[in-house]
């Protein structure tokens, strides 16, 4: 708060398609999509449609020996579209509660399995998962772990395969392979303590959107099979179409044992997330409720009506329409207008997957900043004055725009970023 002294809040009074409009009829385009979450843009009219009708109908009830025809449907779609072996589903009501979800599941197949010693989870450096405790235990940006370090797990760590890791003359195929043997030798070390890894696959995006090639998940998804650890792949962020795929884990050709859906699931409208589990993992847990087999999880809003209703909409739209092949001509476009970055003086890694893209900040000299400096928050207010929501990670700028964005408004977006390049490192 003590920022909004010189950086004011800005009230938004309603918002169309790509851009947010203040009380003073100000524009701003959103280039993050509201923190990752909105995929076709504000006020769609078939979401605004199937949520009014959804609200005349049932806006919500316990799902506790009660269910209702949009869970019950949405979980069908989502275990249709999700990689295969995925097959049942748990709804929670947002990302770090489908983690929290996720890392128990683990933990507690484990236990069913008769595999009681496998307590320790492994999660790679720089991975963000959330910022209730079970998700930050295996959240490794001490931004948000430090403080709250004595309260949490601590997991076994390895080597991010971010490909600006690379060393002088290795491709991001050599930084993937050599990550995954580096995991690969975590696992053997540990043997059977483990219970299993979580990863964000091809992404890591609150580390500074570091990306990797789809070669570190096949090796890893082997790895995790040879020692018997459980996969959890984090696609809260990089699910729905973000990365060019519908899901990340799709590029790798690869399924998890656990995937946990957040941010997109709903469009941007309503918080709802979901964890896909094999039946592998589900029949673990099947037994009466009163043996400590049973997976007990309670959310008062899991599978929550509205949300359920509008997350059945978003497949639509993607059933109905060409999303993806448009977000490809789409991310081509960013592509091309971000190409003359490569040359800047004060840019490095300048890298995109699908419908992310990012670069960092350098000082004169070619060093990063450091996180302490805030360059970023130059960019912040730069980008405010010209009417373009950025909120950089650090001093990494970063682009995740909503799906509804045109060619025109890319290069607005990219220009203001090019600008507030100077506003950042001076």
């Amino acid at each position: 708060m003590h920022d909004h002294e010189t950086l004011p809040m800005v009230p938004i009074r309603s918002a169309s398609g790509a851009w947010l409009v203040d009380y003073d009829g100000k524009r701003y385009l959103d280039a993050i999509s509201s923190w990752w979450v909105n995929l076709f843009g504000h006020a769609h009219p078939r979401l605004d449609a199937a949520l009014r009708e959804q609200i005349g109908r049932l806006e919500h009830v316990i799902l506790a020996g009660f269910t209702h025809q949009p869970a019950i449907e949405l979980a069908e779609r989502l275990v249709a579209i999700a990689p295969k072996g995925l097959t049942r589903v748990q709804y929670a009501d947002n990302g770090s509660s489908a983690v929290e979800i996720a890392l128990k599941l683990a933990f507690h197949h484990c236990r069913n399995r008769g595999d009681a010693q496998r307590t320790k989870f492994v999660a790679l450096a720089g991975g963000y998962h959330g910022e209730t405790l079970g998700a930050l235990s295996v959240t490794d940006i001490p931004l948000y772990r430090e403080t709250y370090a004595p309260l949490l797990l601590t997991p076994l760590t390895a080597p991010s395969p971010d490909t600006t890791a690379a060393q002088p003359g290795e491709t991001a195929l050599d930084v993937a392979v050599r990550a995954a043997d580096a995991l690969d030798a975590l696992l053997a070390e540990h043997g059977d303590s483990v219970c299993a890894l979580i990863i964000e696959p091809l992404v890591q995006c609150a580390a500074g959107m570091r990306m990797h090639d789809a070669e570190y998940l096949r090796r890893a998804r082997a790895a995790c099979d040879r020692h018997r650890v459980l996969l959890i792949a984090d696609e809260i962020a990089v699910g729905f179409g973000r990365t060019g795929t519908m899901f990340a884990c799709a590029q790798a050709g690869i399924a998890p044992d656990l995937m946990c859906l957040s941010k997109g699931l709903s469009g941007g409208y309503l918080p709802l997330s979901a964890v896909l589990a094999t039946e592998a993992v589900y029949q673990s847990f099947y037994d009466e409720y009163t043996k400590l087999r049973a997976f007990l999880h309670s959310h008062s809003y899991t599978g929550n009506a509205l949300g359920c209703r509008v997350a059945l909409e978003v497949l639509n739209i993607f059933r109905d329409e060409p999303v993806l092949a448009r977000n490809h001509a789409l991310a081509q476009h960013l592509a091309t207008t971000l190409a003359p970055l490569r040359h800047h003086a004060q840019v490095r890694h300048l890298r995109q997957t699908g419908m992310i893209a990012a670069f960092d900040l350098v000082d004169a000299d070619g060093r990063a900043f450091a996180w302490s400096e805030r360059r970023g928050l130059r960019v912040v207010r730069h980008g405010l004055e010209r009417g373009v929501l950025l909120r950089p990670l650090g001093s990494t700028v970063y682009f995740m725009p909503p799906y509804c964005i045109t060619p025109d408004e890319i290069e607005f977006m990219v220009e203001v970023a090019r600008e507030g390049i100077a506003h950042a490192v001076s």
